[in-house]
């Protein structure tokens, strides 16, 4: 069997898209795997990093500025769009797969439209809350996994649509919180995680200035805080300025986490921005979170996502434009100070995860392969 794997662009559809693969490749061990992404992108690093094999294809999406800049990048997405076809045929035609899987991002659209023209079965996974332009778009052709009940009203009443959750690596397994304080030198105060991201994000990074001075003076904390690649710089800079060491006792300010699972482990309390996997995770391992939606993303999907946990009573939302070091510290005071509280929205959090999502996911790709003879 022959499986063409397209998705990319960011890490929530990257990470879903191998995480897929891999489900695929133990469920059926002679299959082969082919991904197709976006020449530049980051795919091309992460993917073969995975031990598979990538295509390319020129694409982008549109900018709504009307600046000299935006226009030229949206004449030449028009171009690319038009000889995106062209190229998504002749991979189609070499490869020669018997099902197609999508992730989401500008990618997909051409490859999986061309694939179900040319016979090809379509699956496609979405992991937000709401469904992207393309995964709505192609959906006339194609079997659509979605992460939320709620998510299926986006879609017409005669779609193909099943709810699966959001798959995790198979080596995604929660650590006994005792053991992961032990690892990271933590005591019994409560844990507060926070980040913004890989790149980071400023608003979180200067309101996490202002809450760590708080946290300093009192003491009854202790912080995990990535700034990330673009912001640690200008963070340890406003850290020094306000007299604040960056690794002291209940202060730990970084540039990025490695160790993710160990922090998320040892974590009372997360602080995050709302990507769909990040809240799958939040899910599995029955964490409370405040959530800070970025705004910079298409159709504000992040305030949505934000929106399963905050109306389940899992989470609390602080949208960037109210956000401030003392709505953000008043928050984690008011959260971390009653500990039945943490214990509800914990609960909370863990009823809303779907931890067989891997195995929904490959028996909607089964159904599908039963329903479609193999392509010789």
């Amino acid at each position: 069997m022959r499986v063409l794997m397209t998705g990319g662009g960011t890490a929530g559809h990257i990470n879903p898209a191998l995480t897929i693969a891999k489900a695929i490749e133990e469920a059926y061990p002679a299959c082969e795997i082919l991904f197709v992404g976006a020449e530049g992108r980051m795919e091309t690093r992460l993917v073969p990093a995975a031990g598979y094999r990538i295509e390319t294809m020129k694409v982008s999406g549109f900018q709504r500025s009307l600046s000299p800049s935006a226009l030229a990048h949206n004449v030449r997405t028009v171009w690319r769009t038009v000889t995106a076809g062209s190229r998504a045929k002749k991979i189609i035609a070499d490869f020669k797969p018997d099902l197609a899987v999508g992730t989401g991002g500008y990618v997909c659209g051409p490859i999986l439209r061309q694939a179900a023209k040319m016979g090809v079965p379509v699956v496609v996974h979405e992991s937000n809350a709401l469904p992207g332009v393309t995964v709505k778009m192609l959906a006339k052709w194609a079997t659509i996994c979605v992460a939320e009940e709620a998510s299926k009203a986006y879609f017409p009443s005669d779609a193909k649509v099943v709810v699966t959750g959001n798959p995790l690596p198979s080596d995604f397994t929660m650590m006994n919180k005792q053991e992961a304080r032990q690892r990271l030198g933590l005591d019994e105060r409560p844990v507060v995680l926070s980040f913004g991201g890989s790149l980071g994000a400023s608003a979180i990074n200067c309101a996490m200035v202002g809450v760590l001075e708080k946290s300093l003076r009192e003491g009854t904390l202790q912080h995990i805080h990535a700034a990330g690649t673009g912001g640690y710089k200008a963070m340890c800079e406003a850290l020094r300025d306000a007299n604040i060491p960056t690794d002291t006792d209940g202060i730990d300010v970084r540039e990025y986490i490695h160790n993710m699972k160990d922090c998320m482990a040892a974590a009372d309390l997360v602080i995050c921005r709302c990507g769909a996997m990040t809240l799958t995770e939040l899910k599995a391992c029955g964490k409370p979170s405040i959530l800070i939606p970025s705004p910079f993303v298409a159709e504000n999907h992040q305030f949505h996502n934000a929106q399963v946990l905050v109306k389940c009573g899992a989470a609390e939302c602080i949208e960037e434009k109210d956000l401030s070091a003392s709505a953000l510290w008043e928050a984690i005071r008011r959260i971390t100070a009653d500990p039945a509280t943490l214990l509800r929205m914990g609960e909370n959090a863990r009823t809303e995860a779907m931890p067989d999502a891997k195995e929904r996911v490959l028996k909607v790709i089964r159904d599908v392969l039963k329903e479609t003879p193999p392509r010789r």
